[in-house]
């Protein structure tokens, strides 16, 4: 380690870490690019073929061209897959929305039999029914 300073140390993982950035940020674009439903065929290929040929310059032409849209899909992104979430979460659960599912539908059934409202064998059939 004598023969390598570390100041040269500390510039190499400067170096190190800006090329991950700008792969992550390589990727990003492209990414961006296939996810933009307003760019159609010809769009997504130029700007595809303008990104691979001049890395660079075609990286930061594509950020600053487009870069507030970029940040729009992603948002959009995030909210639709949040709402999927929810509504798996919501189906997994066995929840239609509001209602709280059968012990829910069970527990307003016995307040109706303890009520008089129906008699036992009413409450009996509507059991068998919302177990079934």
């Amino acid at each position: 380690m004598d023969d390598y300073p570390l100041l040269n140390l500390f510039w190499t993982m400067l170096w190190f870490f800006l090329w991950v950035m700008w792969f992550f940020l390589l990727f990003k674009v492209i990414t961006d690019i296939f996810r933009d439903h307003s760019l159609h065929g010809w769009g997504k290929a130029g700007w595809l073929i303008l990104v691979l040929l001049i890395p660079f310059i075609g990286v930061f032409i594509y950020v600053i061209a487009r870069g507030r849209s970029m940040h729009e899909r992603d948002a959009k992104q995030i909210k639709e897959n949040e709402a999927a979430f929810r509504s798996y979460v919501q189906q997994a659960a066995g929840s239609s929305g509001g209602g709280g599912g059968s012990a829910d539908e069970l527990s307003k059934l016995s307040a109706l039999k303890d009520k008089g409202d129906i008699s036992q064998e009413e409450f009996e059939r509507a059991k068998a029914r919302i177990l079934a």
